[in-house]
């Protein structure tokens, strides 16, 4: 029998591997979004799957269609168990970010990791870097304490396009079905709460996308000669956009569902932390009411992510005929994206300015994610983190969306569902200097060894 003891000794002994394996992903740029080389996703793909031929798995780089083209190469890996044993599937994502605005990297190179302090800083050391390593590691660590076979089952879903939102995904677990079916499903992508503290991710907004066109006049005019009879579109735009929220900060948009406090086990989460952790400026209020976790993660949130208007550089005395904005709504778990859809869409009309021509495209729909049961597994998670980490794991939602994890469920409705965390309040996942924390990471690899060891019955309590 496995103990914890021993799984955290043989972290602890292996861990420059682990640290030197990270590092050597983290160079090769695998930003799936248009207009980076692809070749560098497919180099990553062959990468990871080298590490888990490593790790004794059978493994192939593959892709199949999305709706718009080819699909970005995935990974897929398989070893079997004993007979009967569980059958758990291990997912994560090998694709990346951009790096966004260069200069403010404290790194020359975001794609050269950099340890500084209890953290390595680099694209892709936490998201999702950090999921594939603690997969590679944990299955490699499991079959050497467990005298060099697995206890379970194990089929490793490295997808390549998570950051541009899995437009295949559907697609691979149809042509993959019988090969990624399983009893337990780990994704390790999502955040614990804080470092040092685990966590499950037990909720996860859906999300509703939109642009929002306003037109108003045929053809762009003087300021000072036409100007007040005629409101321009851009300030249009702003008086429709202020109704989407109440005057405490709510949104406004009737239809939408709102859970007044977040899932059972869920830490409190104070003021004082949260402002220190989004680096909400002095002075500035919270918007909402009532519990700040359901704010975050079971209540509605409704965004104005970008907007199309005139430049100051190039802005002149002119009434502007028409103004786009693009609209993000965070949904509740257990909120249906389209009766969301179709509320707001019904809010847009009904409060359009001075009778202006309204078009409304739909972009991204995703559905939120609840897994808030008690089951077996959620619960050998938890032991498994709280042995690892040394303290209590508790249950978190997040108010971002993971729609993939929502179709894993709709995929396998028998599989148990484990979002695990990889990040914590200072990653800064997609944005500059993201970072992985090298201690909770070590902590990571111990839990998932744990959790396996678990499910096929061969730890010691």
């Amino acid at each position: 029998m496995i103990t914890a003891h021993a799984v955290r000794a043989a972290v602890r002994e292996s861990f420059d591997r682990v640290v030197s394996d990270l590092t050597d992903l983290v160079a090769i740029p695998s930003v799936s979004a248009a207009g980076h080389d692809p070749a560098q996703v497919s180099r990553s793909a062959e990468h990871v799957a080298a590490l888990l031929r490593g790790a004794g798995f059978e493994a192939q780089v593959a892709a199949v269609p999305g709706p718009d083209g080819p699909g970005r190469p995935a990974v897929l890996a398989h070893r079997d168990g004993p007979a009967d044993s569980p059958r758990v599937l291990l997912y994560a994502h090998h694709d990346v970010q951009p790096v966004g605005d260069a200069a403010r990297w404290r790194q020359a190179d975001p794609f050269a990791a950099e340890r500084r302090g209890e953290r390595l800083f680099g694209r892709g050391t936490a998201d999702d870097g950090a999921g594939v390593i603690a997969h590679v590691h944990a299955l490699r660590l499991l079959a050497e304490l467990n005298g060099g076979e697995l206890p379970c089952s194990v089929t490793v879903f490295i997808e390549g396009e998570e950051e541009v939102g899995s437009p295949s995904f559907g697609n691979f677990l149809h042509t993959y079905r019988g090969r990624l079916d399983a009893d337990v499903i780990v994704v390790a992508d999502s955040s614990n709460w804080k470092v040092g503290v685990p966590a499950l991710t037990t909720s996860l907004r859906g999300v509703v996308q939109v642009d929002v066109r306003l037109d108003v006049l045929d053809h762009a005019l003087h300021s000072g000669q036409y100007g007040g009879p005629v409101i321009d579109a851009v300030t249009a735009m702003c008086r429709l956009v202020s109704t989407l929220h109440d005057e405490r900060g709510d949104v406004a948009v009737d239809g939408l569902i709102s859970r007044p406090a977040a899932a059972p086990g869920s830490p409190d989460y104070s003021e004082a932390d949260f402002r220190a952790d989004a680096g909400v400026l002095e002075g500035v209020e919270l918007a909402g009411t009532g519990d700040l976790t359901a704010r975050l993660w079971t209540k509605p949130a409704l965004a104005v992510i970008g907007m199309d208007v005139t430049p100051l550089q190039v802005a002149g005395n002119v009434l502007a005929p028409s103004c786009t904005a693009r609209l993000s709504l965070r949904i509740a778990p257990g909120q249906d994206p389209a009766a969301a859809l179709t509320a707001l869409k019904a809010h847009l009309e009904e409060h359009v300015p001075f009778g202006a021509r309204l078009t409304v495209t739909v972009g991204e729909l995703g559905p939120a994610f609840d897994g808030a049961a008690d089951t077996p597994a959620a619960r050998a998670a938890h032991w498994a983190l709280t042995s690892a980490f040394g303290a209590e794991a508790v249950n978190i939602g997040q108010g971002g969306s993971i729609p993939f994890i929502a179709t894993l469920k709709e995929t396998f409705p028998e599989a148990q569902v484990l979002v695990t965390g990889i990040e914590d309040p200072d990653t800064r996942a997609h944005s500059e200097d993201e970072s992985m924390h090298l201690g909770d990471l070590e902590h990571i690899v111990a839990a998932e060894v744990l959790l396996l060891a678990r499910l096929g019955g061969v730890v010691a309590d």
